[in-house]
């Protein structure tokens, strides 16, 4: 850069130093796909806890294994999860519908007669959502006379009388909204306008549309509310269509819809119903999407799954080859007190707690630690469905199965961190969980860190930046215990020259980077080897 100097003296010039710190990403976001209660269909919606989910997602039900399953992430010490509702596409849910009781020939309002609405000031509502979950909301539509409207309507620009409050109450939970000063003219304050931005309940109906008029203020017993013909449903079984159907790609639905999401490192696919499994052909093309997104996918496996039929069954699931180090199964399932039955146990998907074992561990010791061991417990299991000794868990380990274990004053525990390449005849560099998710997190944190790399001079000094700014966030982790060895030049190398970019390269626009990291394994076996001493 040239400085214009056009009186003698010093000239003060601030240069760039070079140094671009990577930021290592998050290593425990969850996301979770599957049927809820209630919530935005194929939108991957961030959740926080569990008190969020149940604020958005409608909280526990019988007929959602994803909300036992973020119930057992958050109290197993997760941190934040995405949460992807997914809606049947045969025989599809429909939202509630609130009307007005039609006025009948005696002058009384009745909820059963709906022929004599004067729809040109009637008002119809939809719920929010599809579903069943809205079927005891009630609207009211209120003048309000205790306040002079004017100066309001004047800025808005209209006129007081076109002004009105809507107040939408929820009997299942008691939440109510109230929307103020409204109208159905064109405006700032357009009801279907600041319904579809601030209301979570619902949203004016598409047919008949916003009335012509003001719509008629309603009685305190007779709000705007679901009729029987008009109440929502949850609609037919989710299918793997619902979940990955080629079409959903295009429109970002199912579990494309997580499209949507920046970053998640782990995923939860629990099965459609509960007792049931998660369809094979689903867990595959999750697989395949976790391995574009650098991400891991908790494997639940089948319910009729036995120590005997472990190997026919890993067999069933396809989910082979190097994607496969992607991908981690855990068996058995676990029981747990089910509120919904009146407390009592039921039998639940693992994957949830499972992933919120993996982000506890991944906060107190890092993500090279494996998420296993007698620290690893399952916090709110009660009991697990099958209870494994050593020596099943000596057939099912080879396998690339990581068995939950109860041992006596530990608990219920995770007791294996093996990727589903985990088999010892495979041998597999990725066979450690630990050791993929580490390699992912590299991948990644690597990957943002170096955008502002393109379209930089491509030459020494880029390299040079390169290798500063990458080696300054391998030694980081390297300080923090992430590898093997006593030194720096043990543990990890980062290299971009000429070597690794040829006067070709450069030609191309391409340049090459080259990290290598040795990686910490689990002790999967402690050998304790006992001699007696002879006494002289």
């Amino acid at each position: 850069m040239t400085t214009s100097t056009p009186y003698p003296g010093v000239y003060v010039q601030e240069v760039a130093g070079g140094v671009r710190t990577i930021t290592g990403v998050a290593t425990s976001i969850t996301a979770f796909l599957g049927r809820t209660r209630r919530g935005p269909v194929d939108r991957a919606t961030v959740v926080n806890n569990f008190a969020d989910y149940q604020r958005i997602f409608g909280g526990l039900s019988t007929d959602s294994t994803v909300s036992s399953a973020v119930r057992d992430f958050f109290a197993n010490g997760g941190g934040q999860a995405l949460v992807v509702r997914v809606t049947p596409g045969t025989v599809k849910a429909t939202p509630a519908r609130l009307t007005r009781p039609a006025a009948t020939p005696g002058g009384k309002d009745t909820a059963a007669d709906t022929t004599a609405v004067d729809t040109g000031t009637d008002l119809v509502l939809v719920a929010a959502e599809p579903g069943s979950w809205a079927d005891q909301l009630t609207a009211a539509v209120v003048y309000d006379s205790t306040v002079d409207l004017t100066e309001v309507a004047t800025r808005l620009g209209t006129t007081a009388d076109e002004l009105f409050n809507l107040v939408v109450t929820d009997g299942a939970t008691g939440q109510q909204e109230t929307i103020r000063n409204v109208t159905v003219t064109a405006g700032a304050r357009r009801l279907d306008q600041v319904l579809q931005a601030e209301s979570r309940l619902v949203r004016v109906s598409d047919t008949p549309g916003l009335p012509e008029q003001r719509p008629r203020e309603t009685t305190a017993d007779q709000p705007l509310a679901v009729a029987e013909a008009d109440a929502g449903t949850d609609g037919g079984d989710l299918t793997e269509d619902d979940y990955t159907a080629p079409a959903l790609q295009a429109t970002h639905g199912g579990l494309y819809a997580l499209d949507q999401a920046d970053l998640f490192n782990l995923l939860c696919v629990p099965p459609p119903v509960a007792g049931g499994d998660t369809p094979p052909g689903v867990y595959r093309a999750a697989l395949a999407y976790c391995v574009r997104r650098r991400a891991v996918l908790i494997v639940d496996p089948p319910g009729g799954m036995t120590v005997a039929t472990a190997a026919t069954t890993l067999s069933g699931l396809q989910l082979t080859g190097s994607d496969a180090r992607n991908a981690a199964l855990y068996y058995p399932r676990i029981l747990q007190a089910d509120p919904a039955a009146g407390g009592r146990l039921g039998t639940f998907p693992a994957c949830g707690a499972i992933a919120g074992v993996i982000a506890r561990t991944d906060a107190s010791r890092g993500v090279w630690k494996a998420p296993a061991g007698l620290d690893a417990a399952l916090a709110g299991a009660a009991d697990l469905a099958v209870g494994l000794t050593d020596a099943e868990t000596g057939e099912l380990n080879p396998l690339g199965v990581n068995c939950l274990r109860a041992f006596p004053g530990a608990g219920l525990v995770v007791w294996g961190a093996r990727t589903l390449r985990g088999a010892d005849q495979l041998a597999d560099e990725y066979k450690y969980l630990p050791v993929r998710r580490l390699a992912l997190h590299i991948e990644e944190s690597l990957y943002r860190g170096t955008q502002w790399a393109v379209f930089e001079p491509n030459d020494e000094p880029l390299w040079a930046q390169i290798r500063l700014n990458l080696g300054a966030f391998m030694q980081g982790l390297f300080r923090q215990g992430a590898f093997q060895g006593t030194t720096a030049r043990d543990a990890y190398f980062v290299k971009c020259d000429r070597e690794t970019t040829t006067a070709d390269d450069v030609n191309l626009g391409r340049v090459n980077i080259v990290v290598g990291f040795a990686p910490l394994r689990p002790a999967e076996f402690v050998i304790l080897q006992i001699q007696q001493i002879a006494q002289a």
